[in-house]
């Protein structure tokens, strides 16, 4: 999972943003792109693009839309927030801080699934959660690793400063946790998996202790959606239709899975493994259902939160409550006078009613 958030990266991308930026792509047109990165959950997008899938649905309504894999998770993010992209794969928690945070109105447009187990704590030679209090811990910092470990402390009674914790980067961290200096980190599959094989390995936390709250989704521009409404029936539409083939057993789905897999550098057996701990929303019902839920105003709360005591919460935030985050039941959380992320069911809604 390509979601680490360097800090130099991420705090200069915030810093870098206008909060008086108006997105040059706001207005109606037939050319678009959206960017993406490596993960189980965003592997479809790819194949959207590779499979015609896109092409067909764009068709539909007149559009051009291109599919963009980039290969780093935090620079795609920064190029969507520069208006280089009309849309762009990020987690829940990235959309705050960056796009959102740095003054650019996003919408979640699709909420494709949530991370159930594929974000973990492992110790060496320890089995309980609590034994990580005085540990050094690696993880990469500012992360969905950082901010699952602040959830997990909070389930006992502990805090960051009851620990120390080290930056270190995802292609270090099977070689860190080899060496004998490291006795605790925080990752996400596959290395998560690849360290819980070592025989001192105890996972003692993972994401599904903390279910719906790092959620993996396709964020757009606001004002570029408002203008352009065919702009998200068609991804919409697109990425249902992988969907419900990725849920079927056919020989279809089962090669959308495979060309997926090989694509992340993996096989079948272990894209499906992957799977396993994700919570795949397959259905535009069920992604709905889970948008509406009354638990995903207090999973943005939590996360701003974690942003605001980071630092990393938009530039001179006074309060973790500097941006607004609107939900599907018309209120909001935080300045309903600076609201910068939103949670619109209403294309997804489309594609549950049939009507795109």
């Amino acid at each position: 999972m390509l979601k680490s958030i360097a800090k130099a990266s991420l705090l200069a991308a915030v810093l870098s943003m206008p909060l008086s930026y108006s997105a040059a792509q706001a207005e109606e047109k037939k050319d678009f792109k959206v960017c993406w990165s490596i993960y189980v959950g965003w592997m479809p997008w790819g194949y959207l693009q590779d499979s015609g899938i896109m092409k067909k649905w764009a068709d539909k309504y007149g559009l051009d839309i291109e599919i963009v894999q980039i290969n780093d998770y935090v620079e795609s993010i920064n190029q969507y927030t520069a208006g280089e992209y009309d849309g762009c794969s990020m987690t829940n928690m990235d959309a705050l801080s960056i796009p959102a945070g740095g003054g650019i109105d996003t919408t979640a447009l699709i909420v494709g699934d949530y991370s159930n187990g594929n974000d973990g704590i492992i110790l060496k030679d320890k089995t309980e959660l609590a034994d990580i209090k005085g540990q050094t811990v690696n993880l990469v910092e500012l992360s969905v690793s950082h901010y699952l470990l602040a959830r997990a402390l909070d389930t006992v009674d502990l805090s960051e400063k009851d620990l120390k914790v080290v930056n270190t980067s995802d292609a270090d961290m099977i070689a860190a946790y080899a060496t004998p200096d490291v006795t605790a980190v925080v990752t996400w599959n596959p290395l998560l998996s690849e360290i819980e094989a070592q025989p001192n390995a105890n996972k003692v936390f993972d994401s599904a202790g903390i279910p719906g709250e790092i959620i993996d989704i396709m964020m757009v521009n606001t004002d570029t959606l408002a203008d352009n409404p065919d702009f998200g029936k068609a991804l919409v539409g697109a990425w249902y239709e992988l969907m419900a083939l990725m849920a079927s057993d056919s020989e279809e789905g089962i090669a959308a899975k495979t060309a997926m897999a090989e694509a992340s550098g993996t096989d079948l057996a272990g894209y499906d493994a992957q799977l396993a701990t994700t919570k795949m929303f397959y259905t535009p019902k069920d992604a709905v259902d889970f948008t509406k839920s009354e638990d995903l105003p207090k999973t943005m709360k939590f996360v701003a939160e974690f942003l605001f005591d980071k630092g990393i919460l938009g530039e001179g935030a006074p309060s973790p409550e500097f941006v607004g985050v609107s939900f599907p039941d018309g209120s909001v959380y935080g300045d309903k006078n600076n609201v910068k992320l939103r949670f619109d069911p209403s294309f997804m809604e489309m594609a549950a009613g049939g009507s795109l």
